[in-house]
């Protein structure tokens, strides 16, 4: 058996033996998926600013996530991914509403600053806004957003797409031109 075949084997392994309730599993399993996180890690934060997450932090928030879910019933490697690119997103959208809110004063009262210390929050604006049209996206057109998470936010590739949601690659490459088109319709329309 290749090595790749073994290794999809032993996280399927590891991911039903964690599912039916055996704690240590995502122990075993993490060795087997920690270098592929840190390079979806990586690709989600392309563009990010220098102060936000670090893929390595990232994966071990990550990590924390994983840990305390409970009865996700976890099919394969590719449906692994599919919920660790998700969970990403939720990370990454949830650190920059965080510091959103921080720059808006954090509830705190208003106080004179110099407008030179003030720091460009575009890029959390941005991850905002996409997070918020992916989700109407999926209000509309659930499986058009799953590619999106899948092919963007968690690196799969057209055929990794396609078995995990039961589909054709064609049918993925359609949803995957709809769904960036859209989207960037979307963010332009609320960027006004």
């Amino acid at each position: 058996m290749a090595v790749t075949a073994r290794l999809t084997v032993s996280v399927t392994r590891y991911l039903r033996d964690w599912r039916d309730g055996n704690d240590a599993a995502l122990e075993r399993l993490m060795p087997f998926v920690y270098s592929e996180l840190c390079r979806m890690a990586h690709r989600q934060r392309r563009g990010e600013r220098r102060d936000s997450l670090r893929a390595t932090a990232l994966v071990h928030e990550l990590y924390l996530r994983l840990a305390g879910a409970r009865r996700v019933d976890w099919q394969d490697r590719a449906h692994f991914f599919a919920m660790a690119a998700r969970l990403m997103r939720r990370v990454l959208v949830d650190a920059a509403r965080r510091r959103n809110f921080q720059k808006r004063g954090g509830g705190l009262a208003a106080v004179t600053f110099d407008e030179e210390l003030v720091v460009d929050r575009g890029r959390d604006r941005d991850l905002v806004a996409l997070d918020e049209a992916l989700d109407a996206l999926a209000a509309l057109h659930p499986r058009k957003a799953r590619v999106i998470e899948l092919r963007y936010f968690g690196g799969l590739t057209m055929r990794e797409t396609a078995a995990e949601l039961g589909v054709s690659e064609d049918t993925v490459a359609r949803d995957w031109t709809f769904a960036k088109t859209w989207i960037q319709r979307d963010m332009r329309k609320s960027s006004r």
